[in-house]
């Protein structure tokens, strides 16, 4: 039978207010101040062309069809998969067995992106989803998790530009629809667990239609929801040292255990999409929150021995600020408003808001969404990829978001309808334009408050696209985090920060020389400089289907000079390093700083 279910034609819906009638309607204020803010410099360039990078995502099925998960993927990751000190690049494809195969791209010393992907290991075809980077057998080489529709892949990295895939030796099994995943060290024994969020138990055979009888992708309502999986990682199997990894590249492997059930997120299941591992209450272990997309999220608080509590309702992480669940799907972190604590955002659907939920007193979260004056957008969208990053070096994290829906428009407008004088998805054809929406930058004012810069920036933010993915990273090492944007049936876009060198900045990479040398994935970073202090996470698995830059970045402001950095490192101890001067690169060692 076919499904017909109402989508909000709210988009749709807008653009045509504008086109009705025979004249023009007078100029608004919020019109006004876009106008101004539009000739502002811009913050980001797109240098995917001059990057040499090249790649077009394979959206699999033939348009027409409707097969929900191609809506859904793709991500990337960041990560440097060499040991050269410089960000490769890894995209993700969703044509199925038979479709194009992910492309791994090492950055060369000129700054360009050369495909290494034949021979890699990665190159894979498939329902590809979502992709987490870490060191699951602690020899210092980031291996590769890539989430898939009904499955995982977990890859190792040989040392050599080579990756073997050791799912199934290794005990990982999941047969569902994975989403996003996460690596963390939940019960903090220095090894790296896995968190795989699982979408919705999708049957292709049902159909489903909008209101008006036309085909349409479904919605997650008419599917059950899955049950997020955590992997507990038992460490490496056949090593005479007790579980230090050999030297010879590949010759350990690891043990994963499936303690879904025993840790007791097996007892509730939903239709998961964003995950993002951290202490939400304070108490030195990581939780884990889930994004569910329109039903209730999950915060799991951990217990300290092996099992987590659901605390959303209580935390206030659950609903909106009117008591309703919303469509999750994106996830980020970040303290907005420099109080020590970490606040959380997450993209909704164009009909909805995303939310901006701030923290305080700790462990507990309040919906501050239109405060923070992130519902004055000048348009809507529905948004996937999101983070949290001082792209202007000012101090203040700003934010940025890209959209794309997931239900058709009222109508495919044209590009002479846009005020912004953006492309609003006709190049992408009849069937993929009505899901095209522009992305959005808001830049922080240094309290929480934000402010529309995206007018401003139309390399970003100008021309519609279906985004899924954006991971930030500097790619160049400049002090400024750079972003890619991942799109459905389009190319993967890099753009670089061009904002203007008004501020100084720190970068900075936690490494644990107890186990492997690996990033110490879960550690928070805390700069000092006189009465300020600013607090950043080693945390690279946000955003949505993405891994990002695995290094804590700091903008400073006019800070020229730092007094020291502390660290917490995953295993709960915490560590002083002494400061110095800013704008440089960093790297700190667990064991090496002033204990307490």
């Amino acid at each position: 039978m076919t499904r017909t279910w109402q989508y909000g034609p709210a988009l749709g819906l807008v653009i045509l207010s504008g086109l009705v009638g025979g004249c023009s309607s007078p100029r608004t204020e919020t019109e006004s101040a876009a106008d101004i803010e539009a000739l502002r410099p811009p913050w980001f360039e797109d240098k995917t062309t001059e990057k040499g990078l090249h790649f077009q995502h394979d959206a699999g099925t033939v348009p027409g069809q409707y097969f929900m998960p191609q809506m859904i993927g793709s991500g990337a990751a960041l990560f440097d998969f060499n040991g050269d000190d410089r960000l490769d690049l890894y995209l993700l494809q969703n044509g199925g067995s038979q479709g194009a195969r992910n492309r791994l791209y090492q950055q060369l010393p000129d700054g360009r992106f050369q495909d290494v992907s034949d021979g890699s290991g990665l190159d894979i075809a498939g329902h590809n989803m979502g992709v987490a980077i870490g060191d699951v057998n602690n020899d210092g080489r980031p291996d590769v998790l890539v989430t898939q529709y009904k499955g995982i892949k977990l890859f190792l990295n040989q040392g050599n530009g080579r990756f073997q895939d050791v799912t199934d030796k290794a005990g990982l099994c999941n047969p569902h629809w994975g989403a996003s995943a996460a690596f963390v060290d939940f019960d903090r024994d220095g090894w790296l667990d896995l968190v795989v969020v699982n979408y919705v138990d999708y049957d292709p055979a049902v159909p489903c239609t909008t209101l008006g009888g036309i085909p349409d992708y479904c919605p997650p309502r008419a599917f059950p929801g899955s049950v997020t999986r955590l992997f507990h990682n038992l460490g490496t199997r056949g090593s005479p040292s007790g579980g230090r990894p050999s030297a010879a590249p590949g010759a350990t492997l690891v043990r994963f255990e499936d303690v879904t059930v025993a840790s007791g997120l097996g007892r509730l299941a939903g239709p998961g999409l964003g995950v993002l591992c951290a202490d939400f209450d304070g108490d030195g272990w990581p939780d884990i929150f889930i994004a569910n997309d329109g039903e209730a999220n999950r915060l799991w608080i951990n217990q300290h021995d092996g099992t987590f509590k659901e605390e959303a309702i209580s935390r206030g992480v659950a609903y909106n600020a009117m008591g309703h669940a919303e469509a999750g799907m994106g996830v980020a972190i970040g303290d907005v408003d420099g109080d020590g604590l970490f606040d959380l955002y997450v993209t909704h659907l164009t009909e909805e808001n995303n939310r901006l939920w701030k923290q305080g007193p700790r462990g507990l979260f309040r919906d501050q969404t239109a405060h923070a004056g992130l519902v004055q957008g000048r348009w809507h969208g529905t948004g996937f990829g999101t983070v949290l990053g001082d792209f202007n070096l000012d101090g203040a994290l700003d934010l940025a978001i890209v959209n794309g829906r997931v239900s058709k428009a009222a109508r495919l407008p044209s590009s002479s309808s846009s005020r912004s004088g953006g492309d609003e998805g006709g190049n992408l054809g009849p069937h993929w334009g009505l899901y095209a929406e522009r992305n959005q930058l808001f830049a922080n004012d240094g309290t929480g408050h934000f402010h529309d810069i995206s007018a401003a920036n139309p390399a970003l933010c100008a021309n519609a696209n279906i985004a899924r993915g954006l991971a930030y990273g500097d790619f160049d090492n400049d002090g400024k985090l750079d972003l890619l944007v991942t799109t459905v049936a389009g190319p993967a876009r890099l753009y670089h920060n061009v904002a203007s060198q008004n501020g100084h900045w720190l970068c900075v990479r936690a490494l644990d020389p107890e186990h492997g040398e690996r990033d110490a994935i879960g550690a928070e970073v805390r700069v000092r400089a006189g009465p300020r202090s600013w607090l950043r996470w080693i945390n690279p698995a946000t955003s949505f289907l993405c891994s990002n830059d695995p290094r804590a970045h700091f903008g400073l402001g006019a800070e020229i000079r730092i007094d020291d950095i502390t660290v917490l490192w995953p295993d709960g101890s915490r560590e002083t390093f002494v400061g110095g001067r800013t704008d440089r690169q960093l790297t700190l060692r667990k064991g090496k700083g002033v204990k307490y």
